[in-house]
């Protein structure tokens, strides 16, 4: 199985083109490394994979927030109750975008991309991302509510 860290061309295209352009939440699923995988001579970087995570999430968090966008919730997984081991995840993270046109948007924001490209890299093992139709409010809903 190749591990997922970032959406191909082909992705990417298809989420651009998607209409609508309404509010959506990005499902984060994240497996992270046991040890960072940081380039060789990479200062500090004899660190969990969580940690270089949380190394890009401080300029991730900048970002989403520049584009109007927030995290909504974010927990530890810690279980596989349906499905296989290779579908086993640490943390599952919802954020919240006005639009999938402010979703492409965080890239623009200064050195979020040196941060993806280093900490973030070193950190996932695996990760899904799934993109939803959002609520026009950055709140969780329930249709039962």
């Amino acid at each position: 199985m190749t591990p997922h860290v970032e959406p191909s061309d082909a992705q990417r295209s298809e989420v651009a083109a998607y209409r609508p352009d309404g509010p959506i939440i990005a499902l984060n699923l994240n497996r992270y490394r046991e040890r960072a995988a940081y380039p060789p001579g990479t200062p500090h970087a004899e660190v969990s994979g969580r940690e270089a995570y949380l190394r890009y999430g401080i300029v991730a968090q900048q970002a989403i927030a520049s584009v109007g966008g927030k995290i909504l919730w974010l927990t530890e997984a810690r279980t596989v109750a349906v499905g296989c081991e290779h579908e086993r995840f640490n943390e599952v993270v919802a954020v919240w975008y006005p639009s999938r046109a402010q979703f492409f948007r965080i890239e623009e924001f200064p050195g979020y991309r040196e941060a993806f490209e280093l900490h973030r890299r070193a950190a996932i093992d695996h990760a899904v991302l799934l993109l939803c139709d959002g609520p026009d409010e950055p709140v969780l809903t329930s249709p039962f509510a």
